[in-house]
């Protein structure tokens, strides 16, 4: 253990080496005959000044409020001594990472492999062993860690130092989970949930919604300037037949304004008219047709009676969407499409004018501006495609044609308006991160449309990060589509409704509601479900289809949310019982040294250390299953610590508390600390009792 005031002490110094060193490079300052010497004493200064640099960085990332990377801390100290060890090489790899088996240390380095076979490529042939022996030679002095072992071809086994990870873990009770620091904080805009207006949400838009908001949540977290933005169909053909279907329905809406009750029937009727009633009169009764399409035309002109059609259209949705949006706690800014309608006509200008001058991205290799009829079409060719192949998906949210294009009404189709709402986050929100999480069908959709944006030279991608987070889709336990047993599409409402009964029915076949007050069971209810509903989901690699269970996902035995809240719970309760409240585990924290001598007190502290690494993976590849893992590697770790260290001895047969393990307390805290932060970061609302 040590303190944080030789921080003072060692700025003093930094300043008044920096002084004497501005001092002898100055050759007005001395007359001295004696260069040479003096450069020599300005060079030993200099070694001097960037020593007690790196001790006062690692001082304060020992004693900041903010939890310390030991990856990446570990990364530094290597990747100066692999630079050291191996100056011929251009970017040597850097390869460090926890150790799997405890008893060959806790990280291990594993570069020596890679730059042998570097040094290989430019006719040096060396041994892999040798390099690590050069890189563990060359390792800067630092307090993180212990002692290296060179293993097997060449791994570098890495043992951290007790005392600091002791001492991290004190500055974790004292400060509370904070994020690690941020070098500049930085705009971020998530495009996610994304329903369409006169359609009811359904279990497709499950994994956007769920994915979308806590990929928000760990942004927020880490400090960034985060803009949840919800981009809803909410312009388009179909509302040229839903404002026609509503003035049959509703003849007088522009004076009376239809009964909400009514208006929801309408809006489930229209759900199912527009694939069925409406369109089949839209094909068939020229003058519905002529009528739908003379109301898009009044819409996009903006006249007020329309706009107020289109505005109770909207309204009902909304309303439905917010149900959803308050049983899964998720704040959303809705920007429509419609929000982008002006902003079109200045994106296919700017098309027209730019697109000839621009040289193309490598992997294009002809961009046309082809006027079809009344549609103009930026017809993107990939080196793989075809003349006449362009990206297609039956996702709403998509267009035929992959490029800036005017439909017959005069609209626009889907592809300009991405590229008016990614033109109005790059140029007005000056995001500096952009995220598209949709279904991994919009793929190639998304591809084009950000290799258009870098080639008009909206973003330089090296820069500005704008990248589409795909992911698969749910499926039945019979791994098909996720449907009814009608086979219709599962609504959202009635999925998450049927998860609160089945929670119920769990909490009460474990009895909770004969030991919890009604609204200590309604809570424990809310959380299980959708606690499970969203962790089912983010505990699968978005990246594939997953099959969906309430029974796996209400099992609390395994990966689950389930289990992970008894867990909680049950941590929780220790200090509780053992009549410990939160002030006096507090001062234990500033007090108490936390001892981890045993090897599951070892274990569970270097277990709860890896937090900010594991948010660091997720930042960026946005795979948040690794969160998930993470936390069920902790619940497990934990359990058995908690097996064979008694936190609290009591007497058998009194139950009278006979001995407390403080430090062994602080580690429960800080494992519950830790886990708390995680199902924040999930969307999980854990609960005090269960």
């Amino acid at each position: 253990m040590f303190g944080c005031v030789s921080v003072l002490f060692q700025e003093q110094e930094i300043q008044s080496l920096s002084a004497e060193i501005e001092s002898l490079k100055n050759p007005q300052n001395h007359n001295n005959p004696r260069l040479d010497e003096l450069r020599e004493e300005n060079a030993k200064l200099q070694y001097r000044l960037n020593i007690l640099k790196r001790s006062l960085q690692e001082d304060r990332a020992y004693c900041g409020k903010s939890m310390m990377n030991i990856n990446q801390r570990l990364q530094e100290i290597f990747g100066e001594a692999i630079r050291a060890s191996c100056p011929e090489l251009d970017n040597p790899p850097l390869a460090v990472a926890p150790n799997q088996q405890a008893k060959f240390g806790d990280y291990q380095c594993n570069s020596a492999m890679a730059m042998a076979q570097m040094l290989k490529a430019k006719g040096m042939k060396i041994n892999p062993r040798e390099i690590a022996e050069k890189i563990v030679q060359n390792l800067p002095e630092n307090k993180l860690i212990q002692k290296t072992e060179i293993a097997g071809p060449g791994f570098i086994n890495i043992h951290l130092k007790k005392a600091i990870v002791s001492k991290l873990l004190s500055n974790l009770l004292i400060n509370g989970v904070q994020p690690p620091p941020l070098a500049s904080r930085k705009k971020v805009v998530v495009d996610f949930s994304s329903p369409n207006i006169a359609k009811e949400m359904h279990v497709g838009h499950l994994r956007s919604t769920i994915i979308g908001d806590s990929m928000c949540r760990l942004f927020e977290f880490l400090g960034y300037d985060v803009l949840r933005l919800n981009h809803v169909g909410d312009w388009g053909t179909q509302f040229g037949m839903l404002i026609a279907h509503l003035q049959d329905k509703f003849p007088n809406y522009l004076t009376v304004s239809p009964p909400i009750s009514d208006l929801q029937a309408f809006y489930k009727v229209s759900y199912d008219s527009i694939d069925y009633e409406s369109k089949k009169r839209f094909d068939e009764d020229e003058d519905f047709k002529k009528r739908a399409y003379q109301c898009v035309v009044r819409l996009q002109s903006k006249e007020p009676d329309f706009i107020k059609a289109w505005n109770l259209i909207c309204d009902v949705s909304r309303r439905e969407f917010q149900r959803v949006y308050d049983c899964l706690d998720i704040q959303i800014i809705e920007r429509g499409e419609s929000y982008y309608q002006d902003m079109m006509t200045k994106v296919v200008k700017e098309f027209e004018e730019k697109v000839f001058k621009y040289l193309l991205c490598p992997y294009i290799l002809k961009a046309l501006l082809i006027t079809n009829n009344t549609e103009k079409i930026l017809n993107i060719k990939f080196a793989s495609w075809s003349w006449t192949k362009v990206a297609r998906s039956s996702s709403p949210r998509v267009s035929p044609s992959p490029s800036p294009s005017s439909s017959p009404t005069g609209g626009y189709t889907y592809d300009t308006s991405d590229l008016a709402a990614l033109h109005q986050r790059l140029f007005e929100e000056k995001a500096d991160i952009i995220i598209y999480v949709t279904d991994s069908g919009q793929g190639t959709h998304f591809q084009v449309v950000f290799a258009a944006a870098q080639m008009i030279g909206w973003y330089n991608p090296q820069v500005t990060r704008v990248e589409h987070a795909g992911f698969g889709v749910v499926l039945g336990e019979d791994k098909k589509k996720f449907k009814t047993r009608s086979g219709d599409t599962v609504r959202l409402m009635d999925l998450l409704e049927e998860g609160l009964k089945r929670s119920m029915d769990k909490l009460k076949e474990k009895e909770r509601d004969k030991v919890l007050t009604p609204e200590e069971l309604i809570k424990a209810q809310r959380s299980v479900a959708f606690g499970c509903i969203k962790y089912a989901d983010l505990s699968h690699n978005r990246i594939n289809d997953y099959i969906f269970s309430f029974d796996k996902m209400l099992d609390d035995r395994g990966n689950t949310a389930a289990y992970l809240l008894y867990a909680f719970t049950r941590i929780r309760s220790i200090a509780r019982l053992a009549n410990i409240d939160e002030a006096a585990l507090r001062q234990a924290a500033e007090t108490s040294e936390i001892i981890l001598d045993h090897e599951k007190e070892w274990k569970l502290g270097k277990c709860i250390l890896r937090f900010p690494e594991i948010l660091q993976k997720i930042l960026d590849d946005l795979l948040l299953h690794t969160l998930c893992d993470y936390l069920y590697e902790l619940a497990t770790t934990f359990t058995e610590f908690y097996d064979s260290c008694y936190c609290v001895e009591k007497d058998r047969q009194t139950g009278e508390v006979m001995k407390i393990n403080m430090w062994r307390m602080l580690l429960c805290e800080a494992t519950a600390a830790i886990m708390a932060k995680g199902f924040d970061i999930l969307g999980i609302q854990p609960v005090q009792r269960m």
